[in-house]
């Protein structure tokens, strides 16, 4: 179960990345889409993911682990294909919605199957880091084969065929996921549904272990979200060079990133899961605030592509990998899918209130001063992990 998890997250990282990495440039060069619009697509898309978020993680929990991954497979397909069909920015509003309520059944779905699959809670936190890496390194494949392809080629061509490819990836799902530990309910599926649902939100009431991550996670999500879409505008803005194309230079940012992401990783893992998992997850936000001054007041493409660097090696793959991990060995088997959609309707609802936010501030101001509101952001996360409070252990 183990290999099977760490090849679907491997191919689904190489073309997930490989198709953000197109479709951002696209959204940017092709559709001619302005700052603000670019941070309004992500915190309208986080509405709809907050909606459906828990309805999909109850799902899970109570009907499949297994095929909640299938329909977000094809799901995230059709709306990563879609994108390169349409250029307006009513349609491309529609795609990325699409595509984040994809993410709804996903999200905590994959973690919780190998959780109950596997049986085992000693070897669990060791398998959700390795399934970390191969993300990254399946990231850095996609980069390059993808980027390559739309330098070739054609960045519409490029998004429509990773996104027929993700669909296709459903099979693959469907074929080698197995559910021998979990029990799916058959009988009054209304009745459970609403019972999953009170206990995951008790169990998250109870817990300022959970609580603590949750609101860690609505800032630094808002942060992230918000300053990874007005990155690449940001970089052309100070002179990035268009020959040759700029997806040739974003690749090249894009596969830096992950290669110190997966060192990053790699260093922390023996204690991501241990008493110092909350000063890691603020040293990475210690990291976003430094990352961010450098974008925001940089007067050249160097000083922004380091800190490009910084946040897409340090911060994101550190503070998601230790948020899930922190919240997984908190949560109990017949709620865990709910617990992580609880987490990941506290990430789209930073996603909602800091993008549109932030997307005021790049509308009313300029995009550097929206980069200094997300080195806020984070600050306000690495105060707030310092802060002292009662951790309870893992159950």
């Amino acid at each position: 179960m183990e290999t099977v998890l760490i090849r679907w997250t491997w191919m689904r990282a190489v073309l997930h990345n490989g198709w953000w990495l197109v479709t951002s440039v696209y959204l940017v060069v092709d559709a001619g889409l302005s700052p603000a619009e670019l941070v309004l697509i992500g915190a309208v898309e986080g509405v709809f993911a907050l909606v459906c978020e828990v309805p999909a993680g109850v799902f899970a929990d109570t009907v499949s682990r297994k095929w909640s991954l299938v329909i977000s497979q094809v799901l995230m397909g059709t709306a990563m294909l879609a994108t390169g069909l349409v250029d307006s920015f009513p349609a491309l509003l529609a795609t990325q919605v699409l595509w984040g309520i994809s993410w709804t059944f996903a999200s905590g779905s994959d973690v919780a199957w190998i959780t109950d699959e596997l049986d085992d809670a000693t070897c669990i936190t060791a398998v959700l880091a390795r399934a970390a890496r191969a993300q990254l390194t399946g990231a850095a494949t996609g980069l390059i084969a993808l980027g390559l392809l739309a330098w070739a080629t054609r960045r519409d061509l490029t998004i429509v065929v990773a996104g027929v490819a993700m669909v296709s990836l459903a099979l693959y799902v469907a074929v080698r996921f197995t559910e021998q530990n979990f029990v799916p309910i058959r009988t009054a599926r209304w009745s459970a549904s609403w019972t999953t649902f009170r206990r995951g939100l008790t169990l998250v009431r109870r817990s300022r272990a959970i609580l603590l991550i949750f609101a860690a996670s609505f800032l630094v999500n808002g942060a992230s979200d918000a300053a990874g879409r007005l990155t690449q505008k940001q970089l052309l803005d100070l002179g990035l060079p268009t020959d040759p194309d700029p997806i040739v230079w974003f690749t090249g940012l894009g596969v830096v990133g992950l290669i110190v992401g997966a060192i990053a990783l790699r260093v922390v893992a023996r204690r991501i899961d241990g008493d110092h998992a909350r000063t890691d997850y603020a040293l990475a936000a210690v990291a976003g605030v430094v990352s961010m001054l450098l974008l925001a007041f940089a007067r050249d493409p160097v000083v922004g592509a380091i800190a490009v660097v910084l946040l897409a090696g340090i911060v994101n793959p550190l503070t998601r990998v230790i948020g899930t991990i922190w919240v997984n060995a908190r949560t109990t088997a017949d709620v865990r899918a709910t617990t992580h959609s609880f987490l990941a309707q506290l990430e789209y609802l930073g996603e909602i209130v800091c993008g549109l936010t932030i997307a005021a501030i790049a509308r009313l101001t300029t995009p550097p001063l929206a980069l200094a509101a997300c080195a806020a952001l984070f600050a306000a996360t690495a105060v707030l992990m310092r802060q002292p409070t009662t951790v309870e252990s893992a159950v």
